[in-house]
């Protein structure tokens, strides 16, 4: 038996190695809470279910004589390149670890202990899935753009600010927020965003900053919104790297199979209606162009421009999954009701 308590010893070690580099990364790089939390769990999971017979591993335990030792010293094979290559590498030197500490405790007698080792694996399987969602949000997130896109707009928010706005978007189950704000000086939006960017990381809702790269970049929002005079996205990208959302406006089909070409995740499409809360808007580009989208375009989009609540099931008519409102949420008395209110309408009209 001693034989395989050494097999289980070392891959005990060689697991729990595994996901302590796993997290540390969602401590550290990542500073995802919830990540690491799950993570540190299943690490102090793998250990304590051995504990009781923890002596006999220990004596079976021979280091020195192990002839692995010499070959991984040898071998370049584990060398990494990317944090990509990182996590895939520590998420399978775990996975694999654990299916042979599973298949050794069947040898040994201990089946049922085998189960909890095999429950331990199929959690990494899921937690492996949410963890390239948090390195690459960009094109994953974008697969899930739907439901209502709410935008600030501090001079038609009765008043409120941006933060209590914000607030009440997220309580009524805003899951993508945009901040917009064309009169404020930096700083104050600065102040602002690191506030929002908080509240939002908290609750698991995507942060995009208007036409402003480098506040996206300092307060680490979840992607940039750009319109079509803003900076060459081919600059912008290289800036921010693969790691931030792009959303570019668009007005027409010929600019949304331009947008194709570029590397951006979304596109917004609009404005349908006619729209007073910008003053540089073009003129409404109605459901026609929303509609040629739908059929002709492969990347998510926002429908956005003029969309109330009275002319809102004419947008989804047409078949809009993603839907942006801006006074329609921010000068509604109870903006916590109306969000719960239009995301339910706009998901309903998917089914």
């Amino acid at each position: 038996m001693g034989k395989f308590y050494r097999i289980i010893d070392a891959n005990i070690n060689r697991a729990s190695e595994g996901i302590r580099v796993l997290e540390d990364l969602a401590r550290f790089y990542l500073e995802d809470k919830d990540l690491s939390k799950r993570l540190k769990e299943i690490r102090h999971g793998i250990r304590k279910e051995v504990m009781d017979f923890l002596p006999s591993l220990l004596n079976a335990r021979d280091s020195v004589e192990d002839v692995g030792a010499s070959i991984s010293k040898e071998l370049e094979i584990d060398n990494k390149a990317s944090l990509k290559e990182l996590v895939t590498a520590n998420f399978k030197r775990l996975q694999e670890a654990l299916r042979t500490i599973e298949e050794n405790l069947k040898v040994i007698d201990k089946y049922q202990l085998s189960k909890v080792y095999e429950n331990f694996r199929f959690n990494t399987y899921e937690m492996e899935k949410d963890f390239f969602k948090r390195i690459f949000p960009s094109k994953k997130r974008c697969d899930f753009l739907k439901g209502l896109y709410c935008i600030t707009a501090h001079e038609l928010s009765k008043g409120r600010s941006n933060i209590e706005v914000v607030e009440m978007m997220i309580k009524g189950g805003a899951k993508i927020i945009q901040y917009r704000e064309k009169n404020k000086s930096f700083i104050d939006m600065y102040k602002e965003c690191v506030e929002i960017r908080k509240m939002t990381k908290e609750a698991k809702v995507t942060f995009i900053v208007n036409d402003h790269v480098d506040l996206a970049m300092m307060v680490k929002a979840d992607g940039v919104h750009l319109g079509q005079d803003d900076y060459p996205i081919d600059k912008v990208r290289e800036l921010v790297g693969e790691d931030i959302i792009i959303g570019l406006s668009t007005h027409s089909p010929k600019q949304a199979q331009e947008a194709l070409k570029k590397d951006i995740d979304y596109i917004g499409v609009g404005p349908i209606y006619k729209t007073y809360t910008k003053k540089d808007v073009c003129a409404p580009v109605g459901l026609e162009y929303l509609e040629y989208v739908i059929k002709n375009i492969h990347i998510p989009y926002v429908a956005i421009g003029g969309i109330k609540e009275h002319n809102l099931h004419e947008v989804l008519s047409k078949g809009a999954k993603c839907i942006s409102m801006v006074t329609g949420i921010t000068e509604a008395e109870d903006i916590k009701e109306k969000v719960m209110r239009i995301n339910k309408k706009i998901l309903e009209g998917e089914m």
